[in-house]
C-alpha cells in the first residue's frame, strides 16, 4: 500500500501537471490547495485526476456556515475531487454539510507552531467530533509525532490519519508512520526539488 500524498502547492497549471505525471507512480493521492486552485482554476482538479488516475484531495480547510460549506463542497466534488479537508472547530452542522456532499477529512490539529495557540487546546473535542461523525480521516501534525500517537489512541478504528509537515517543516515520515499515521503529506521537498520524481521515489521507498 502506498502512503505518500503530494501537496502540490504551486500556481502554474502546466508545472502542476508535469510534476504530477512525474511522481504519480510513488503516490497514493495528490493534494491541491488554494495556491493551485487560485492560479489555475478549479478545473485543475479534474485535469490532475484524468492525467494521473490518482485520488485528488481538495485542501480547502472549509470553515464556514453549513450552507456556504455545502455550496463550495458541491462544486469542488463536481470538479472531480475525491476528498475535501474541512475544519472541525466550526461545529458538527458545518462538517456534516461537507460530508453530505462527499468524503471528508477533518482537521483536528495542524503542523505549524501557531496551532498550539487555539487548535491544540480543543483537539480532544475535535477527536470526539470525528468519532461521532466518522469522516474518512483527520489531519494531525507530522511535526509533533507524540501528538499523532495521542490522537491515534483516542480515534475510533477505521478513521485514517493524514499528516502534513514532513520535510520542509521538519517532520519525519518514519516517525509519523510509527506514531500511527496512515498517510504522509509532502510538498516542498518534492515539488521544489530539482528532480521531483527522484525525490518522491526516495521518500516513498523509505516509508
Amino acid at each position: 500500500m502506498k502512503h505518500l500524498i503530494l501537496a502540490l502547492d504551486v500556481y502554474e497549471r502546466e508545472r502542476a501537471l508535469e510534476i504530477a505525471e512525474e511522481t504519480r507512480a510513488y503516490l497514493w493521492a495528490i493534494k491541491v490547495n488554494w495556491p493551485l486552485i487560485i492560479g489555475s482554476g478549479a478545473s485543475i482538479i479534474g485535469e490532475l485526476k484524468e492525467r494521473t488516475g490518482l485520488p485528488i484531495i481538495a485542501d480547502l480547510k472549509l470553515a464556514d456556515i453549513p450552507n456556504t460549506n455545502r455550496l463550495i463542497a458541491r462544486r469542488i466534488f463536481a470538479e472531480g475531487a475525491d476528498y475535501i479537508i474541512a475544519h472541525g472547530f466550526v461545529g458538527r452542522d458545518s462538517v456534516r454539510a461537507v460530508m453530505e456532499e462527499g468524503e471528508t477529512i477533518v482537521v483536528v490539529e495542524m503542523s505549524h507552531p501557531g496551532a498550539g495557540e487555539f487548535i491544540q487546546p480543543v483537539t480532544d473535542e475535535l477527536i470526539a467530533l470525528a468519532n461521532e461523525l466518522r469522516p474518512f480521516g483527520v489531519i494531525a501534525p507530522a511535526t509533533r509525532p507524540e501528538r499523532i500517537a495521542y490522537i491515534r489512541s483516542r480515534l475510533e478504528e477505521g478513521i485514517k490519519i493524514l499528516t502534513p509537515g514532513v520535510g520542509a517543516q521538519g517532520g519525519s515520515a518514519g516517525e509519523a508512520l510509527k506514531a500511527g499515521a496512515d498517510f504522509i503529506i509532502v510538498g516542498r521537498s518534492i515539488y521544489a526539488s530539482d528532480n521531483p520524481r527522484e525525490s518522491a521515489r526516495k521518500i516513498a521507498e523509505g516509508l
